[in-house]
């Protein structure tokens, strides 16, 4: 439930900063970046440091080295939250946490048997994974339309009037 309150609450945030003058985050496809950023910065993280063995546990039985499965799942989350703040980087990493969601599914579907609170069972879990691929199709989506509308440059990281050589 906290990657989803994270998702809500750094994007809502984002965009009042934009409605008091942020111009990078006027653009809601900006501040949807930041909140993904920060769900998968939270994410991946976990991966790590705190949760990692019952991240480990997730892993249905029939994948080899959940260990080493975890590692890899959590350093591509950390890299593509980083990879989501850059413009030129924004829509790749995108698509790669987009395909990560649908192939780290089955790790939900295996975590949310037995006795689990309601927000663990699959109905809740799926749901909140769909929210997650529907935040990250839709900048993979927006960002692709921002950068063709620029003439063919990708959405600039700097504030207007400033210029890039």
């Amino acid at each position: 439930m906290e990657p989803l309150i994270t998702l809500v609450a750094v994007t809502g945030l984002l965009l009042l900063a934009g409605e008091f003058g942020a111009v990078r985050f006027q653009r809601s496809e900006a501040a949807l970046r930041g909140g993904l950023a920060a769900v998968f910065l939270l994410t991946g993280g976990a991966h790590f440091v705190g949760m990692r063995q019952e991240l480990v546990a997730m892993v249905p039985p029939a994948l080899p080295a959940p260990e080493l499965l975890v590692t890899l799942t959590g350093t591509a989350e950390l890299a593509c939250a980083l990879g989501l703040l850059w413009s030129r980087t924004a829509r790749v990493s995108a698509a790669v946490l987009s395909a990560l969601l649908v192939v780290m599914f089955p790790a939900n579907v295996h975590a949310s048997g037995g006795d689990v609170p309601w927000w663990d069972r699959l109905g809740p879990r799926t749901a909140v994974q769909c929210v997650f691929l529907a935040a990250t199709v839709s900048v993979l989506v927006c960002h692709g339309r921002a950068a063709a509308g620029s003439a063919g440059t990708a959405p600039s990281d700097s504030p207007p009037g400033s210029h890039r050589s």
